[in-house]
């Protein structure tokens, strides 16, 4: 398969998810509508998609004019039907491409926190091979409403976590990509601090191995979806 990572800045690559993609034996291009250049390959020509996060916020088209674009070009994929999966301001732009509302969160929600499967979460093929509660790493500050037709997979005590629309579209809140070493270029930016900056950088050092399993999990189960769509449209 020919799988596309559309990021939102250096600081939110693929990262775990990268080397998991590339031991499938899959090809992976990353790319950014805010590059303003063409993509590797035609936007069609892709198999799968995985859309991640980014400093933005879903609704700041007057400041980043390229989220119109992608928007748009998120709407034709979900048309499509083609295989996507986003994560943090990826399933917030995927929700409102699904005419879903997203806005922002009274408190941000920022560290380790406990997330858990609906019955329908534990039944799914993507997030169902997660454990039914599971300590997730989290650092957003917006929140989006699951779209009509969805299917909620996952909650937090502070929002909604994960959705299926479809057979083809998921999104999850939390960060299952990360890496330690993604999460401390983080913690070292002055413009978005957690609360405890020292505290939620011990806590990653002892969660963090646990939860890149967790991330490897989700992501294999992504690609198997994938892969079983393309073997049927082939």
């Amino acid at each position: 398969m020919n799988i596309l990572s559309v990021i939102h800045g250096n600081d939110a690559r693929t990262e775990l998810f990268g080397p998991a993609i590339e031991e499938r034996g899959h090809a992976l291009d990353e790319w950014s509508f805010a590059w303003g250049t063409a993509p590797p390959r035609p936007l069609d020509a892709y198999d799968a998609v995985l859309v991640f996060g980014g400093s933005m916020h879903a609704d700041q088209e007057l400041r980043h004019p390229w989220l119109r674009k992608e928007a748009s070009w998120l709407e034709q994929l979900l048309h499509r039907r083609t295989p996507v999966l986003g994560i943090c301001l990826g399933v917030q732009l995927l929700a409102r491409a699904a005419g879903g509302w997203v806005g922002p969160l009274p408190e941000p929600e920022i560290g380790w926190h406990d997330v858990e499967l609906t019955d329908e979460g534990a039944d799914d093929p993507v997030l169902g091979p997660l454990p039914a509660r599971f300590e997730a790493l989290q650092w957003h500050h917006y929140t989006y409403g699951v779209p009509a037709g969805a299917v909620e997979l996952a909650r937090s005590a502070a929002c909604t976590q994960a959705f299926r629309l479809g057979d083809a579209c998921w999104g999850v809140q939390f960060h299952p990509e990360v890496t330690a070493a993604q999460l401390d270029g983080w913690l070292a930016d002055p413009s978005d601090q957690p609360p405890d900056p020292v505290q939620l950088h011990a806590e990653t050092q002892e969660k963090i191995g646990g939860w890149n399993d967790l991330g490897r999990t989700l992501c294999a189960a992504f690609l198997t979806v994938a892969e079983r769509a393309g073997a049927r449209a082939a």
